[in-house]
């Protein structure tokens, strides 16, 4: 691509002085905050003969030490460097505020199309550069090197050098303002991850408050109405049974069953809504938790459902094997599991097989999974497809359930760093598992 006549070809690569390299290597090793390596690159930069000032700008990051740098508008940050003798300023004055700071529309646009841009002389500048002319003329700069602190469309800042005299810039401080620039921007890009891991994670810690509030709310202004609720209407259809005869009462034996299972259904719902707040609250720590005692543990309470449904439970656990999790929460998922498990499966006969497996993990580490199997009836694909979503149910009607399960485990597991997968064949059978790290790991 050819250059306009004011703008020096930077295309070819040369060597980096020593000076330059060294700095750059601090700066990448993090030994000194972003706003401090970009000091240090502007008293590099000056330790050249044929620069008078050094300007930076800092558009995304306030920074660490503000004395020194001026704050133009809500976000930017500007500073300048220059020689004693040298007789300009680039900053606005005083109170003029962010407009009549300099922008360089024409400059700024091929610093960002090619990460540096080199003006010889603001005289040679093309009419469709009238404004940064202007602009450059009223500071008296001549001549200037910018480049733009810019990584994966985040535009960092800027850090150009000027000068009051024109001519071509040496090749070899082109190349340290580019190594130091490429240093600075990779630095700030590297702090913004940081940065925007810690709001992530701020945000996950009030997300778990507001759950928890949530769920505290849910278990005191609906689980005790609603259980009064419940309790009155089967008393109504206790009395009711004795004068069926009469029409209020005959209205209500026909309609009371209904708000009855209603009202299960929604207690049921409750329940699984303040079974997942207790799992998710910070009651307990995370800790080794041996496997096959909280297995020995949820077998043990669903083992009157497991005989009304004529389905017997087989446990083959290892009890060394242990995960890195809140022990509540695994017994929590595990209940859901294997409740799962015993209510969908085949009317009166039945098995369900809890079992361990290791694994490793996508990131290589070390994981454990506790399977549950079962002979029922088993899902087809769609249906698994859309099992862990809130509400989703494909058991008949009259199996009880909220079709929040598997939707709840999955936030409980993964809470801990874990999942909860599963599959399935129609006629069959099915196997849903917990992952979850394994102890110590």
């Amino acid at each position: 691509m050819t250059q306009p006549s004011a703008l020096q070809d930077v295309s070819s690569r040369g060597p980096v002085s020593p000076e330059a390299a060294r700095l750059a290597g601090v700066v990448l090793e993090g030994e000194i905050s972003a706003d401090e390596a970009i000091v240090r690159t502007a008293a590099h930069l000056l330790s050249y003969g044929r620069v008078d000032a050094v300007i930076s700008s800092l558009t995304i990051f306030a920074p660490e030490e503000p004395t020194g740098w001026v704050r133009l508008g809500g976000r930017a940050w500007v500073r300048e460097w220059f020689r004693p003798e040298a007789p300009l300023s680039l900053l606005p004055p005083p109170g003029a505020g962010p407009d009549a700071a300099l922008t360089m529309p024409w400059l700024s646009t091929h610093a960002r199309a090619h990460g540096l841009a080199a003006l010889t002389d603001t005289e040679l500048l093309p009419d469709d550069a009238a404004q940064d002319r202007a602009e450059l003329q009223r500071t008296g700069v001549r001549s200037l090197v910018s480049t733009t602190l810019l990584s994966r469309g985040e535009m960092f800042g800027s850090v150009s050098a000027v000068s009051l005299g024109a001519g071509p810039w040496p090749e070899i401080f082109i190349e340290d303002l580019r190594l130091l620039n490429s240093a600075i921007t990779s630095r700030m890009m590297l702090e913004h991850s940081r940065r925007a891991l810690a709001e992530a994670i701020d945000a996950g810690a009030e997300a778990q408050l507001a759950y928890q509030q949530f769920f505290g709310a849910v278990g005191h202004e609906l689980r005790t109405p609603l259980s009064s609720v419940l309790g009155y209407t089967e008393v109504l259809l206790d009395d009711a049974g004795r004068s069926p005869q009469d029409p209020v009462s005959a209205a209500l034996l026909r309609d009371g069953p209904a708000m009855v299972r209603a009202c299960e259904q929604v207690l049921t719902v409750v329940d699984h809504l303040l079974g997942t707040g207790r799992a998710l609250s910070s009651d307990d720590q995370k800790q080794d938790v041996v496997l096959a005692e909280a297995v020995a543990d949820v077998v043990h309470w669903h083992r009157n459902p497991a005989r009304a449904a004529g389905v017997e439970m087989h446990v083959d656990i290892d009890p060394a094997v242990t995960a890195w999790a809140h022990p509540s929460g695994v017994r929590q998922v595990l209940a859901n599991l294997l409740g799962n498990a015993i209510k969908h499966h085949r009317n009166g006969a039945g098995e369900v097989h809890l079992t361990t497996q290791d694994l490793r993990g996508e990131s290589g580490l070390e994981m454990v999974r506790v399977v549950v199997r079962d002979d029922g009836p088993g899902l087809d694909a769609d249906q698994l497809l859309h099992a862990f979503e809130p509400f989703v149910r494909f058991a008949p009607r009259d199996t009880k359930g909220s079709g929040l399960g598997l939707s709840m485990s999955r936030t409980i597991a993964e809470r801990d760093g874990g999942a909860v997968r599963g599959e399935s064949t129609p006629g069959v059978g099915s196997s849903f598992w917990l992952e979850l790290p394994v102890g110590g790991s």
